[in-house]
């Protein structure tokens, strides 16, 4: 019973823990380097059989978006707040 030793792709790797230092040390700078090396493993994972690791690609990049749509969010509705109330004092 020789099973074939599926190898994990790097780039899977490095964008988890891209994906998980965008939420510790590295706020945005990691979820961008997660959210681009896990499209660039889910390529290279489909396009090598011999390559594993399609989960953990999924993850850094779920990881990496969450994050960047956060910060989106979160610099709207700042702006928003100061804004309506730069509106209002001038009313």
């Amino acid at each position: 019973m020789n099973v074939p030793v599926r190898q994990t792709s790097t780039l899977a790797v490095v964008s988890l823990v891209s994906g998980i230092l965008g939420w510790t040390l590295l706020p945005f700078l990691g979820s961008l380097v997660a959210i681009v090396t896990g499209h660039m493993a889910r390529k290279e994972i489909r396009q090598d059989p011999a390559l594993d690791g399609d989960s953990m690609a999924i993850i850094g990049l779920v990881l990496g978006w969450v994050v960047v749509i956060g910060t989106v969010l979160a610099i709207f509705a700042f702006v928003l707040f100061f804004g309506g109330l730069a509106w209002l004092s001038t009313r």
